[in-house]
């Protein structure tokens, strides 16, 4: 049983549990997203240098994939690093980079464990040989895993990922009677995925930060003041929970419940 499963991994009589009680096993959102954001400002109110607070998100990142993967979440999407972020500080963008790599070499044994399945969105041939290796190789040794997806976008803006789209489009020939929403669809990075029904994004910021532009149209947002290096599965289960309090009309009108019936 999910909640069983999801319990076993939560202290008991912590408040965790409790929010896991209340969340709808059967109305869980399919694709969560999630814009990974605050993590100078966490070193900041600590006197700490910025790349501090990126070691310290490497916590949350682990906390909140093995999370969704036992709520029985379908396909994580975490953005960690967007065609922007070159302009950062080479040292920054060095750190980060490192970080990666640390992450992939002592998390594969928790991706197999959890039977999560890796993927890797964004302009992935514009990074470093050896980056190129380690995602390769995490994306080779959990492709038989049949969990949950978790895709972490590197190197991606969501304009980017449409005027490619366009152009793998017009390369394969596509004439104009024959595009459509579905068709344009599959030519992005996700493929084949659900598009997100929830977009969670840390530190309060009220943007999207060119995240899934095109996937994101109908996803419900929730935004937390949480800091992304103190976000854990407490925070989770409290945006699954707002979720499930949505009204998701899809630009329609749900008919009234009828009293009696």
């Amino acid at each position: 049983m999910p909640l069983e499963d999801f319990l076993t991994a939560l202290p008991s009589g912590s408040p965790e549990e409790a929010l896991a009680r209340q969340v709808d096993f059967d109305r869980l959102p399919r694709h969560v997203a999630v814009i990974m954001d605050g993590n100078g400002r966490w070193a900041a109110q600590r006197h700490l240098p910025r790349v501090e607070g990126h070691r310290a998100g490497i916590d949350s990142v682990r906390d909140v994939v093995e999370g969704s993967a036992r709520l029985g979440i379908e396909v994580l999407t975490l953005y960690a690093f967007s065609v922007e972020n070159w302009k950062r500080p080479a040292m920054e963008v060095s750190t980060l980079m490192s970080l990666l790599k640390r992450y992939l070499r002592l998390e594969l044994s928790t991706l197999l464990r959890n039977n999560i399945r890796f993927h890797v969105i964004g302009r992935e041939e514009e990074l470093a040989g050896d980056i190129r290796d380690e995602l390769k190789a995490a994306e080779v040794k959990t492709a038989g895993n049949t969990g949950m997806l978790f895709n972490i976008a590197l190197n991606y803006g969501g304009r980017a990922e449409i005027v490619e789209a366009a152009r793998r489009l017009l390369a394969a020939g596509t004439r104009p009677e024959e595009l459509d929403e579905q068709r344009f669809a599959g030519f992005l990075y996700t493929a084949g995925q659900p598009d997100p029904d929830l977009l969670i994004r840390t530190s309060g910021e009220m943007r999207v930060s060119n995240f899934l532009l095109w996937q994101i149209a109908y996803a419900e947002i929730w935004v937390t003041d949480t800091l992304w290096p103190d976000f854990r599965k407490r925070d989770l289960l409290e945006a699954v929970l707002a979720y499930q309090k949505r009204d998701r009309r899809y630009g329609g009108i749900n008919k009234p419940v009828v009293a009696g019936r």
